[in-house]
């Protein structure tokens, strides 16, 4: 099933992707996805969040768009590298081809050279998968995609007709001057489809409202799309409501009858579930979420998720407070006064590092249930070691190269027996000094992360350069501070947490990639559970007058 989009961008082909794959899965099919971006890029992880928004990281390690973030939430079969190529990626393992003398002298063209290559790719990815959903980034009549669409026409021909539907996610909008659906845009969108081959078989429209019965017809009419297969994709609050839309409209029986599919039945006992837990919560807490792309949702995507599970899975509304960490540095942390919890996510340079450093501080001080992941850990490292084990000079060499005491650096630099500060040499790819994917890690008896995760052994998902430096752990740990988790592989800091404080935790892994509205995550939820009893216990204290 190939996921195309036009008129704009950022319609949320990815969430209906995924969405269509909870709804066959929930059939009993194995079911993949893959996402084909049209940038020049190897990866996105060299891409500012302000560019591109998250980079989500598989198990296998490879940095890819934060839509295979969508499809693991949706999804059950784990994502991998082959999950998501780019046009980076697809010209560069051309050109390797044609150096190695692969294509026998004859001219590298886009067609048939670049196309078979984007082919060879889809099927790789789809693998032993019943049915592969593949969307390709970007927007019907965009330069950049054409070689990709033309691989999904040539697809479709190579193909028996029932291997092969192309879906085409498309902008109804509405007009409130006039008060009036306008379908065409939808129209030339498709028009343009057809232009280069492709015949859309189902139309996902999306609106601002229900797309009334007259519009319907009338899209179906124009475009030669069957009127069951034009589905309203009406903007929702909640996208896990989505599944169960789409098949309130028959979609999913009208693919499986377009693709020759077994005809099951769809079971969405979990996602109704969840949508109730999350829409009838017990208790309120507020959140404040300390980082440097507070204006940029996409950038904490995973992260976000993963309160929300948390909310529904204790039965907790979440005010989510987006707190600048540069306006920590400037104006102080009375802005955290009233906050039932503090988080500090990832990130990567010196900006805002301060303001995280003061936000980490006023958390152990005042007794705030404290979550830091990955840059989030090492700040707590920093703070811990200049206020409390009385290293005042403590800081990462990510941030100050010179400092005296490097809590936090790259494993080279406590490793070199001359002392010496290795810096990354020029011209280094950049990732390739990256702890990547999926690591084990080893949970300490009677802590609190053994406590809260159940068990000794934990897979958790990893994205650093920096670890805490374990020459300089002796002393911290004389100030208080434990380690709770370890890698399994080679001893490194995984986990930290203060054994005198109500909640505080730092983990060096992100476990908002394996969190899922269905199963939840037992960190976040015990987060979110921390910050009720927080908030109950300040309810319950006398009104000083």
């Amino acid at each position: 099933m190939f996921v195309t989009g036009g008129v704009v961008s950022s319609l949320g082909k990815g969430i209906a992707a995924a969405s269509i794959g909870a709804l066959l899965e929930s059939r009993g099919l194995k079911v993949t996805f893959l996402k084909l971006d049209p940038y020049l890029n190897v990866d996105p992880g060299t891409m500012s969040p302000f560019q591109h928004g998250e980079v989500y990281v598989t198990a296998d390690g490879a940095e890819t768009d934060l839509d295979l973030g969508h499809y693991e939430r949706f999804g059950r079969m784990p994502m991998r590298r082959a999950n998501n190529f780019t046009a980076g990626q697809v010209y560069e393992a051309v050109l390797r081809k044609e150096r190695r003398g692969e294509y026998l002298g004859r001219t590298v063209q886009v067609i048939p050279h670049v196309t078979d290559e984007i082919k060879r790719c889809i099927v790789e990815g789809a693998g032993d998968a019943d049915v592969a959903l593949v969307e390709v980034g970007g927007t019907v009549g965009d330069i950049e995609s054409l070689p990709f669409l033309e691989a999904i026409r040539q697809m479709g021909l190579e193909r028996p007709h029932h291997d092969v539907l192309y879906m085409h996610l498309t902008l109804v909008p509405y007009l409130r001057a006039s008060g009036e659906i306008k379908t065409k845009p939808t129209q030339h969108s498709v028009k343009e489809l057809q232009g280069i081959g492709i015949r859309p078989d189902v139309l996902l429209c999306r609106t601002e409202q229900p797309l009334p019965e007259d519009e319907r017809r009338k899209i179906a009419l124009f475009t030669n799309v069957p009127r069951e297969a034009v589905i309203s994709a009406e903007d929702l609050d909640n996208i896990y409501k989505i599944p169960r839309h789409y098949h309130d409209q028959g979609l999913d029986d009208f693919v499986a009858r377009r693709l020759d599919l077994p005809v099951g039945t769809s079971r969405l006992d979990a996602w109704d579930r969840y949508i109730h837990d999350f829409e009838h919560p017990t208790a309120t807490v507020d959140i404040a979420l300390v980082g440097k792309y507070v204006d940029l949702a996409d950038s904490y995507k995973s992260l976000n998720e993963a309160l929300d599970h948390a909310a529904a899975h204790t039965r907790t509304k979440v005010n989510v407070h987006y707190v600048d960490a540069e306006s920590l540095q400037s104006d102080g942390t009375g802005c955290l006064a009233g906050m039932d919890a503090i988080l500090v996510p990832g990130g990567f340079g010196e900006r805002g590092i301060e303001g995280k450093i003061a936000a980490v501080r006023f958390a152990r001080e005042q007794g705030l249930p404290y979550l830091g992941i990955c840059l989030g850990l090492q700040v707590a490292v920093i703070e811990f070691a200049r206020n409390v084990a009385g290293l005042t000079g403590a800081h990462s060499t990510e941030f100050d190269a010179a400092t005296p005491q490097p809590v936090v650096a790259l494993i080279t630099e406590w490793l070199d027996d001359s002392g010496r500060r290795e810096q990354r040499a020029a011209g280094t790819d950049m990732g390739g000094t990256m702890r990547l994917g999926g690591q084990t890690c080893l949970l300490g008896e009677d802590t609190l992360a053994r406590r809260i995760y159940g068990k000794e052994r934990i897979v958790e998902r990893h994205r650093h350069r920096y670890e805490v430096n374990p020459r300089l752990l002796p002393a911290l740990r004389t100030a208080g501070l434990a380690v709770s988790g370890r890698s399994e592989q080679d001893g490194l800091v995984e986990m930290i947490e203060l054994p005198d404080h109500p909640w505080f935790i730092g983990c060096q892994f992100h476990p908002e990639f394996t969190s899922n509205p269905r199963d939840g995550h037992p960190l976040f939820s015990s987060f979110v559970e921390a910050a009720r009893i927080h908030r109950a216990a300040r309810a319950a204290q006398p009104v000083q007058a």
